[in-house]
């Protein structure tokens, strides 16, 4: 008998820590992840203008949701004032580049730094409350944000609001949709690898270990204070860098435009997409974006057969939201994310799957 050569495992083994912790779980996932980044650069060349402003859209709200996910998704805080801290990211950039001549690709980062500091500053309470407590101090970071920039003239132009030009890399200008959504592509797949690998190191662990039993964390060394404070820093990092990015592709910044609803909306985004997911706050960002345009879409074809359905438009559109939230956590409570596992998990089994 000729030597039978060993056969390949059928499945997925993970035989150790290592493999258990890899950055994508399987070879699929990780051609996949580049295939799509792939095809959006290829791609978008070919859309039209208003599918490009909503990329830009989506990858900006993304990179924020990413970071309140960190927070509340992995270390299980609570945090209402996320859409002010997306406020000050873009304030501070602008201030930067007007102010200081700071070329605006360094302004962009140095503004997420700034954020970063102010939101450990308003962290601190975390490490002594929590639940009701700590979201009503979250709260108050809001309403005191914006009333900063309403009164900070020298900072965000008060009520006047405050000019941000297109950044520009070495003389090249970012003046078009096309160009900047690149540029908000970058800082995505930066945010996604650097999430990513943050939840697979020690200070990863730490986090998650603080969400899921605080107590158990703090006997086996895990110094509490440090990992919730440390989480609403790099939470308010992705912030002012998602807000920076947001402020110079609209090329002016005003105060209207951070209050509480994009905070909500920003919780909307990781519940709907999946808490403590990376991926998952990324289906969210377009599904919160995208799911007003479509009920408006939905609504006025309605009207032509219910006229007086065209009145309640508006309605329809902030309605979609909070319903979408509520449905959400009834019937899928992990998310989309996890909805997706579900899928990928029937295609592996079929025709086996139920």
């Amino acid at each position: 008998m000729g030597h039978v050569p060993n056969p390949r495992p059928a499945g997925d083994f993970r035989t150790s820590y290592i493999d258990d912790n890899r950055l994508f779980k399987t070879h699929f996932e990780k051609y996949a992840a580049i295939g799509v980044v792939l095809l959006l650069i290829a791609v978008a060349p070919f859309l039209g203008a208003y599918w490009i402003t909503q990329l830009i859209l989506i990858g900006i709200y993304a990179i924020a949701a990413i970071g309140l996910n960190i927070l509340v998704g992995t270390t299980g805080q609570i945090s209402l004032g996320h859409g002010a801290f997306f406020g000050f990211g873009a304030f501070a950039s602008a201030w930067l580049a007007t102010s200081f001549n700071v070329p605006t690709l360094v302004s962009m980062p140095a503004a997420a730094l700034m954020t970063t500091a102010v939101g450990m500053i308003f962290g601190v309470p975390a490490a002594r409350i929590k639940g009701l407590y700590l979201a009503i101090a979250t709260l108050a970071s809001q309403f005191i944000l914006e009333d900063f920039f309403a009164r900070a003239d020298w900072f965000s132009g008060g009520v006047y609001g405050a000019l941000a030009d297109r950044p520009d890399i070495f003389g090249y200008m970012l003046d078009t949709d096309l160009k900047y959504f690149y540029l908000v592509l970058f800082w995505l797949v930066i945010s996604v690898i650097g999430v990513s690998n943050l939840l697979r190191s020690r200070d990863g662990r730490a986090l998650v270990a603080v969400r899921d039993h605080y107590l158990s964390a703090e006997v086996m060394g895990v110094n509490l204070t440090k990992y919730r404070i440390l989480s609403f820093g790099i939470s308010s990092f992705f912030a002012g860098l998602a807000g920076a990015l947001f402020g110079h592709y609209l090329e002016y910044v005003s105060v209207e435009g951070f209050t509480i609803l994009l905070s909500i909306q920003f919780l909307a985004m990781i519940i709907i997409g999946g808490l403590g997911s990376v991926y998952g706050s990324i289906l969210g960002a377009a599904f919160i974006l995208l799911l007003p345009q479509f009920m408006e879409s939905a609504t006025s074809i309605m009207a032509v057969a219910f006229p007086a359905m065209e009145s309640g438009k508006a309605y329809v559109k902030q309605m979609s939201i909070g319903a979408a939230i509520i449905l959400f956590l009834i019937f899928e409570p992990e998310g989309l994310v996890h909805r997706w596992q579900q899928i990928r998990a029937s295609w592996k089994l079929f025709p086996f799957s139920r």
